[in-house]
């Protein structure tokens, strides 16, 4: 009992570092947050407890909330299916054995790894109306091209495709999933007189679906967070006429610009529960559509 007992000291000695991080940057702020949610609070002064009064002004007073929702929803509805299509798309091309075909994963992963910020930045020089590379060439065709960043019309979908360009990322594990399914399933199917295409709807796509589901799981939690390309964009306004207006730049708004740290702690926490309901959905409909082994 006492040798069980000393090695899980010794256990909890090591991992030490992480509880104390995990106490102290974690979970402390995350409770903290919820208490705030229920305060009015402006940094500069004591919270105030107001209970449920954040949330009700939340729902049925303000309209840029439900906006910056329907922002986002509507960038996820669209965003989320394009990149996994697109993803998949790229992986089933360079799953072909042809000669020099390696070097393609490296040339369509290395936008994902560059930071957003400098991401965004040469979308907003080679978008932009005037001296942009984009409307140049266009221009040698006799086509104007739109203001990409100041259209409320195009703007979502210029954000839409900057998400398409980063699908690399996303294309690398659905590479490593195709690089599990066995091989003894094509060769029976390839017996049974199969064409590529039937290969395709009857066996990679299913053995896939594994990765597809973790790639929209993560693809929706991080759609709600998205904040950066945003705030660059429109330059932390959410403009033009709030079709930038995200869920999580809106919350910055109020809780550091207007420093309504209450306000944006009820934010919070309805995103919580946003995401959770979300994710509870799709791991509920998983049960029809992913398979599991081989």
């Amino acid at each position: 009992m006492k040798h069980k007992l000393r090695e899980n000291l010794t256990g909890y000695l090591f991992i030490s570092p992480w509880l104390i991080g995990f106490l102290i940057f974690t979970l402390y702020p995350f409770c903290r947050s919820f208490y705030l949610s229920l305060t009015r609070y402006t940094i500069i002064s004591e919270p105030k407890f107001i209970g449920l009064a954040n949330y009700k002004m939340m729902l049925f007073d303000d309209e840029l909330f439900w906006k910056s929702l329907w922002v986002t929803v509507r960038y996820a509805l669209v965003s989320v299916p394009l990149v996994l299509v697109v993803g998949v798309g790229l992986a089933l091309l360079l799953n072909i054995n042809v000669k020099g075909m390696t070097i393609f994963p490296t040339i369509f992963y290395l936008p994902s790894i560059v930071p957003v910020v400098a991401t965004t930045s040469i979308f907003m020089w080679i978008l932009n109306p005037q001296v942009g590379l984009v409307n140049r060439v266009l221009a040698l065709f006799g086509v104007v091209g739109p203001a990409w960043l100041t259209d409320p019309k195009w703007t979502p979908w210029t954000l839409i495709f900057m998400a398409i360009w980063g699908a690399g990322g996303s294309m690398v594990i659905y590479l490593a999933g195709l690089k599990d399914i066995p091989i003894y399933l094509y060769e029976a199917a390839t017996l049974d007189g199969a064409s590529a295409i039937q290969k395709t709807r009857v066996i990679t796509l299913p053995m896939l679906t594994p990765v597809i589901f973790f790639n929209l799981v993560m693809g929706v939690i991080n759609t709600f967070q998205y904040f950066t390309q945003a705030f660059m964009i429109s330059k932390g306004s959410g403009g033009p006429e709030d079709s930038t207006l995200f869920y999580a730049l809106y919350m910055f708004q109020r809780s550091w610009k207007y420093l309504d740290m209450g306000y944006g702690s009820a934010m919070a926490w309805a995103l919580f529960v946003i995401v959770v309901v979300c994710t509870t959905v799709i791991f509920r409909s998983q049960r029809r559509w992913v398979h599991y082994g081989h």
